[in-house]
């Protein structure tokens, strides 16, 4: 792909998230006026989700860019990144008993990607991700078969975020280290953050601290105020 033809592609796909956003907006807030309860509001999310869902495979890939088009984004979102992060000590708890250093998820296989990171605000921008790939990690951890959900969360546990384990598998899915060629900084979640482009900014969970697999479907933060618990694209 070219540089002018990517930079269509994007305007194109850019475009067509704000309208999805927009009038699943419009629609909730319809429903919201029609019937006049959060009950019905949640409801008709879930069943946004339910067909979203059914469109998650590995064949189903978000778009992606030359490496000339990567930009730092936007540093929405400061929940879960408020206190101290003494890095020699940061370690990824996997179902509260396993930690993980950096160096050891960096030891697996490397995976690059350039792709679009999309906020349910409207705006997007390119990003140049390096890391490794979250089926990976989870294939090295020995998840149990059974597991068919995750649940990620900050250290402090103040943000998390819940994906169905399809999800989390799908190849695009990433635990990042680096963006555009750098290590994360503090204010896009160093030293770990989740990277999952078939899904909202929402669901890109930074510094990441505890991973936990299950079979019951986790709470997620921004659900519970109000917005779709799959937040897919």
């Amino acid at each position: 792909m070219t540089r002018e033809e990517a930079e269509k592609a994007l305007q194109t796909s850019s475009r067509r998230s704000f309208a999805v956003a927009g009038l699943a907006a419009l629609a909730g807030a319809g429903a919201w006026k029609w019937a006049g309860t959060e009950e019905n509001l949640r409801a008709n999310l879930e069943r946004n989700a339910s067909l979203t869902k059914g469109l998650v495979s590995d064949r189903r890939l978000a778009e992606t860019y030359p490496v000339s088009m990567a930009q730092t984004p936007r540093t929405n979102g400061v929940i879960g990144l408020e206190s101290d992060l003494d890095l020699d000590k940061w370690r990824v708890m996997v179902d509260d008993s396993k930690p993980w250093t950096l160096e050891q998820i960096k030891a697996l296989p490397k995976f690059e990607m350039t792709t679009e990171l999309r906020c349910i605000e409207g705006w997007s921008t390119v990003v140049r991700w390096s890391g490794v790939r979250f089926r990976d990690f989870a294939a090295r951890c020995g998840v149990n078969p059974a597991s068919t959900y995750v649940s990620l969360t900050t250290p402090d546990e103040n943000y998390y975020v819940g994906l169905d384990m399809a999800s989390a598998l799908h190849p695009q899915t990433m635990l990042c280290s680096e963006m555009n060629g750098e290590p994360l900084d503090a204010d896009h979640g160093a030293p770990l953050r989740l990277v999952i482009p078939v899904k909202y900014g929402i669901k890109n969970l930074k510094r990441i601290g505890n991973i936990r697999f299950s079979q019951q479907r986790p709470k997620d933060y921004w659900a519970e105020e109000g917005y779709d618990w799959f937040a897919g694209l």
